[in-house]
């Protein structure tokens, strides 16, 4: 994984202690920064927006990996970052400069001149400049929280909107009902641009629909409009009016992954820029996104195992998520330990809850180098609870790996380790 410079790093400490940590959305602050940065907003290549709860860096992973096996240049601009902030602004496929990106907020700082900002706003702002200067055929842009009121939701006519499932978190910034997260991601529709959505709770599809009416366009909805499924001589075939593509099952896995794949290639199919056999193909082998169903092959930790034993790192940290997992534990051959660590502020029994049933032992651990992560004691506890036969706390990664190995004695084991993107980043910084 990338490292910061140290340029880099004292910019993004710099606006951290100048700029409160409080989420605090709004439009007016990132309109007036852009209007005084020359307004690189307006100076994008074709964008396509994506909100939604789950799904949303794997879909804009899996269509930057058929456009760009199609021959296009293509931006992508994803939050939050494993290991180092470059990860989150991509420019022609590759990783931001870091020196580059230093500059860029540096200037953005000085021309905010110390009005009230944001550490999203600013950073946000800056990437505009890195992507309204660097020629590109597509910007894949992803909300950061919600989406009417989110710094990206600043473009006035994306090319097209995408929208993926939506479910219940964030509680405290986005509303506490279905309805209201709902209300808050379908605001990034805008008149006469294509909506695409993979499948949603009934009382999403309501509000979605409702606001595609009062701007006067459509929504693709998955399902009805548009479907994808695992095809009986291999692959998946994606068919919707007028597209039908076969593909190879692609390298990410578990089931959501194809819904995800579904939404992508639904967008795709509904831009003005020439997608190849070739593209697709090429896509579906070279697609990666880091800490989603994602197996460590190599590294310290695989030293620490059995023969025979395997690791796999997800960042999945709520109800949907955990949901997610479990389904794809169920069709997977093999007992599962599940390595568990979350912040206090998720719904941690939402999450371990759906996975109970499917994993042979569960042990907690706190999430290094973070404050605010749930007591392993706690998370033990909810296991428990849930039915999961094993359960135990850790110290240490090392130390869940040992206390696995003691309680499991299995030829092969699938140890699953996950609960929250931070800790997912400190394992692959630390370990892989």
């Amino acid at each position: 994984m990338p490292n910061e410079s140290k340029a880099l790093g004292e910019v993004l400490a710099r606006i951290k202690a100048l700029h409160p940590k409080v989420i605090d959305l709004s439009l007016c602050r990132i309109e007036r920064l852009l209007s005084e940065l020359g307004s690189p907003h307006l100076r994008l290549p074709s964008v396509v927006h994506v909100a939604g709860t789950n799904g949303k860096g794997s879909t804009i992973a899996f269509m930057r990996a058929v456009l760009e096996g199609s021959g296009h240049r293509v931006h992508t601009y994803t939050s939050p970052h494993l290991v180092s902030f470059t990860e989150r602004v991509r420019l022609c496929g590759d990783l931001v400069d870091a020196t580059l990106l230093a500059d860029l907020i540096a200037h953005a700082e000085l021309v905010n001149g110390g009005a009230p900002i944001t550490f999203f706003e600013i950073t946000t702002a800056a990437a505009f400049m890195a992507f309204a200067q660097t020629p590109a055929d597509v910007l894949l842009l992803e909300t950061g929280l919600g989406g009417r009121l989110d710094a990206t939701n600043v473009v006035p006519k994306p090319q097209a909107v995408v929208l993926t499932p939506i479910a219940m978190d964030h509680m405290s910034y986005l509303g506490d009902s279905l309805v209201a997260i709902a209300s808050e991601k379908a605001a990034i529709i805008k008149p006469g641009v294509p909506c695409i959505s993979s499948k949603q709770h009934p009382d999403s599809i309501v509000v979605i629909e409702e606001f595609a009416k009062t701007l006067g366009t459509q929504v693709a909805l998955q399902g009805r409009d548009w479907v994808i499924e695992e095809d009986p001589t291999g692959g998946v075939h994606y068919t919707d009016a007028s597209t039908d593509w076969i593909v190879p099952s692609p390298r990410l896995a578990g089931q959501h992954q194809i819904s995800n794949l579904g939404v992508a290639l639904a967008t795709l199919a509904r831009l003005t820029i020439d997608i190849t056999s070739s593209g697709l193909c090429r896509g579906m082998y070279e697609v990666e996104w880091p800490a989603r169903c994602h197996r460590i092959t190599s590294g310290p930790l695989i030293h620490e195992l059995r023969m025979g034993w395997e690791i796999w790192l997800d960042g999945g940290h709520n109800p949907s998520a955990g949901q997610a997992l479990a389904d794809w534990l169920a069709n997977e051959p093999g007992p599962t330990v599940m390595i568990c660590g979350m912040m206090s502020n998720k719904d941690t029994r939402g999450f371990i809850e759906p996975l109970a049933s499917q994993i042979r032992a569960f042990v907690a651990i706190p999430i290094p180098c973070h404050e605010g992560y749930a007591a392993p004691e706690d998370l033990a506890a909810i296991a428990s609870d849930s039915g999961v036969a094993i359960t135990a706390v850790a110290t240490t990664v090392k130390h869940a790996l040992a206390l696995s190995q003691t309680h499991l004695n299995a030829d092969r084991v699938r140890v699953l380790i996950s609960g929250s993107l931070y800790l997912a980043g400190y394992l692959l910084e630390s370990h892989a």
